[in-house]
């Protein structure tokens, strides 16, 4: 048995019926929604005390699945995506099948590939995009380790994942690269 099974089955749960879940990532601790259903996105934004207008990003298992959520993506980017070893979010054009208010105004979306085992398995048995955004209250940093995880937000979702909270290395954000129309990278952040 995968010593993580148990938070896997108790997120797809919550996922399902449109819940938060507080979860490890291959980054930093994550408030994550069902990345399709618009009212969970909502919550987020509200735990979080954020402006709508500030994006957020998807986690996918595979490579293959930017394909369904991005109508036109420049194939350049899976060669860019494979030479990268640190967790990079890339921010591409002509989002599809995903929550309107997850959406940026110019039809963008942040998306980065999991290569985390809990994540790659939650991803891949949800079957659908999860939302991943820092665990914080909009305007303070992120949590390196999940004891620094503000109350409101433990309190503020429906599952915490029991995987990983021991783990003492400080984490940091993922790399952000938006990728042009002209096949160039604009790196956002290192």
């Amino acid at each position: 048995m995968v010593p993580f099974s148990n938070d896997i089955e108790q997120c797809l749960l919550v996922l399902t019926r449109g819940g938060l879940i507080l979860y490890p990532t291959d980054t930093i601790w994550g408030i994550g929604c069902d990345a399709t259903n618009a009212d969970a996105v909502n919550k987020i934004y509200a735990l979080k005390k954020r402006a709508v207008n500030k994006n957020m990003i998807i986690l996918l298992a595979e490579e293959k699945d930017i394909l369904t959520y991005v109508t036109q993506p420049d194939l350049q980017i899976f060669d860019y995506i494979k030479g990268i070893s640190k967790p990079t979010t890339v921010i591409y054009e002509g989002a599809t099948g995903l929550a309107r208010n997850l959406v940026n105004e110019d039809g963008t979306i942040a998306i980065r590939i999991v290569n985390d085992p809990f994540c790659r398995q939650l991803v891949k048995r949800f079957c659908k995009p999860v939302v991943s955004t820092s665990a914080n209250i909009a305007g303070y940093p992120p949590p390196a380790v999940f004891s620094d995880i503000d109350a409101a937000i433990k309190n503020g979702v429906e599952y915490i994942v029991q995987h990983r909270q021991d783990d003492l290395f400080t984490a940091v954000p993922s790399a952000i690269v938006r990728w042009n129309k002209n096949g160039i990278p604009t790196i956002i952040r290192n």
